[in-house]
């Protein structure tokens, strides 16, 4: 269709020019709100795999005299949970790996101030008859400064997040896509009022209307398809920017921007797609029109 012959003079119209610099916007807005969403996706998947089936245990510092020692209190704790039902291990978090966690938010002079809480990582069993709030309340009860984290609501809200952000970048999608629709009828239109001259003189000589169509068509697949080159590249640079940012950023700060080679397929099948929608409403606005015309 790319190579086709044009009867039409469409190359010389204006409207074309604008019509490139539109589609490479919207396919720019297109993919990079997809690779968001992706982003954020997999990010959400990756979380919930690692802490599915973990506990976390806290053990808070108090400088109460009455209160046992930290280092008592975690050995009490480790006890209580390695006799728990359900629990197949149970350990310290090292000091050192506690500090690193904390270090992209507080810093280093910050840190070597503060008492840090004893962290115990849990692992519990796939099997049924293990009760999370039955066990907050044993640690409660046993061990003061003692808390228990079973991830749940932090989960929950990352996946609301992470849903809220696929329909947002669903919306943009259609939006866009409505937006080039919209462009493309346009300029199909103008260039029809244009050369209504040169379309009647087509089917005087025996051209058909699916034969005048197939010439916008063409001609609208050719700037679809540079528009959706320049936007494709835009948003490769922008996500590779990011990508670059991202790994000078200290770890916890930002998501990692890492798309894998099937989400960056998907992203690429964007403006293939922007096309063919282009090429559909460009032949049906122009048999839509020339029905009409007497």
């Amino acid at each position: 269709m790319i190579g086709q012959r044009l009867d039409l003079p469409l190359a010389e119209d204006s409207t074309g020019r604008f019509l490139v610099w539109i589609m490479a916007v919207m396919i720019y807005l297109a993919i990079v709100a997809l690779a968001g969403s992706m982003v954020l996706a997999g990010m959400a998947g990756r979380w919930e795999s690692g802490l599915t089936g973990r506990l976390t245990v806290q053990i808070a510092p108090m400088p109460d005299e009455s209160v046992p020692p930290l280092a008592q209190r975690t050995e009490v704790t480790l006890a209580l949970l390695r006799s728990t039902h359900g629990i197949t291990r149970a350990e310290q978090v090292a000091a050192a790996a506690t500090h690193k966690l904390l270090e992209p938010w507080l810093g280093n002079a910050l840190l070597d101030d503060l008492p840090l809480p004893a962290l115990i990582d849990v692992e519990v069993g796939s099997g049924a008859g293990f009760d999370a709030a039955a066990l907050a309340e044993r640690l409660a009860g046993a061990v003061p400064g003692a808390r228990l984290d079973n991830h749940a609501a932090w989960l929950a809200d990352l996946r609301i997040l992470a849903h809220t952000a696929q329909l947002v970048a669903l919306a943009v999608v259609v939006l866009v896509g409505g937006a080039a629709v919209a462009s493309v009828v346009f300029a199909v239109r103008t260039g029809l009022a244009i050369h209504s001259p040169v379309v009647e003189l087509l089917h005087i000589m025996g051209a058909t209307d699916a034969y005048v169509a197939r010439q916008f068509q063409t001609h609208i697949a050719g700037l679809a398809l540079r528009g959706g080159a320049v936007g494709l590249g835009l948003a490769a640079i922008t996500l590779l920017a990011l990508r670059l940012a991202a790994g000078d950023t200290p770890v916890g700060l930002m998501p990692d921007m890492t798309l894998g080679l099937r989400e960056w397929l998907a992203l690429i099948t964007v403006p293939l797609v922007a096309t063919a929608l282009a090429v559909l409403t460009a032949r049906w606005t122009v048999l839509r029109v020339l029905t009409r015309m007497p």
